[in-house]
């Protein structure tokens, strides 16, 4: 079905983009700023950035079933850099290895083939998942988009397009 060919297409290019757009952002961050946060209760900077950069590759890992310690070091790994092309790196292979899996899928696997991820009884289906990387992606990137704001970096809308 040349229809989900494009609707998989369309997503994976947000995904790419969300990772450019993210990757700009990280570079403009201050070392300095790495323990900034907007509320005791947050993460600092730092901690989202390192959330926001797993988030491809972990919840790939997490679509594919799996178990819990495989997915706990891959974010040991990523939580250990401080470098930002090192933690853009990490985003950008997790979105590599997103595209590779989804285009790898048949369009009956794409739509119809459901995992379930170690935490939860019930699956999903691959479309789906694919959707839920994307807004997982977006939801922290604003988040990261909000802390740089508030802490007086000079980005706008035109840094998320």
């Amino acid at each position: 079905m040349q229809a989900v060919n494009e609707i998989k297409d369309l997503l994976l290019e947000e995904l790419e983009h969300i990772v450019k757009t993210t990757s700009n952002l990280i570079r403009k961050i201050s070392p300095e700023d790495w323990d900034y946060k907007l509320a005791d209760n947050m993460r600092s900077l730092l901690e989202l950035t390192h959330h926001l950069v797993s988030v491809p590759g972990v919840d790939l890992l997490i679509l594919q079933e799996k178990n819990e310690e495989e997915i706990r070091e891959r974010e040991a790994d990523i939580s250990a850099d401080l470098d930002k092309e090192k933690l853009i790196a990490w985003m950008t292979s997790g979105m590599e290895e997103v595209r590779k899996y989804m285009k790898g899928l048949s369009d009956e696997e794409f739509l119809h083939k459901k995992t379930k991820p170690f935490y939860l009884e019930h699956g999903s289906v691959q479309a789906k998942w694919l959707i839920e990387i994307v807004t997982h992606m977006e939801h922290h990137r604003a988040q990261l988009f909000t802390y740089m704001k508030a802490k007086g970096y000079e980005i706008n809308m035109f840094d998320l397009y």
